[in-house]
């Protein structure tokens, strides 16, 4: 019994050793930055996305290098679908922070119905974002597609 309690507690003490800690207001900033980049993508709203990306945006996706024009035409222009639905749940990582510079690490599932068909798809990704007027913008995302079913 002694064994075990132990072992409880050792488990415990770890488990908040490793625990993430509160988030800065400007690490908060950060991680709404990237949700609302896929709110946009949900929400097929090229204009809203523009606001949240530098106009210079890279994005390694799938193999390719892609720009904002490519992520208009596959993330929106593309999925004209009348069922159209994405619902999109993150899982941050890590996020950084350090003055006009900040780069997070997620995973994020996406539920994506198209055509009567619901896809889920399983991502890990890491972003970079630059404070411009007082606003971040991602300028790079890197992905990698874990899982589609």
């Amino acid at each position: 019994m002694k064994k075990i309690k132990l072992l409880l507690f050792t488990i415990l003490c770890t488990g908040l050793l490793h625990a993430q800690q509160p988030l800065t207001a400007s690490q908060q900033a950060v991680q709404q930055t990237v949700i609302k980049v896929f709110e946009s993508l949900s929400n097929r709203d090229s204009l809203s996305l523009k606001d949240y990306c530098t106009t210079d945006i890279t994005l390694y996706e799938y193999g390719q290098l892609w720009n904002m024009d490519t992520l208009i035409l596959k993330g929106i222009i593309q999925n004209q679908a009348a069922d159209f639905k994405r619902i999109n749940t993150f899982h941050f990582i890590s996020t950084h922070v350090d003055k006009s510079i900040a780069w997070v690490t997620y995973s994020l599932q996406s539920i994506i119905t198209k055509d009567g068909k619901p896809g889920n798809f399983q991502w890990l990704e890491t972003v970079a974002l630059v404070k411009k007027k007082k606003n971040w913008k991602v300028k790079h995302l890197h992905s990698t597609l874990i899982k589609r079913s």
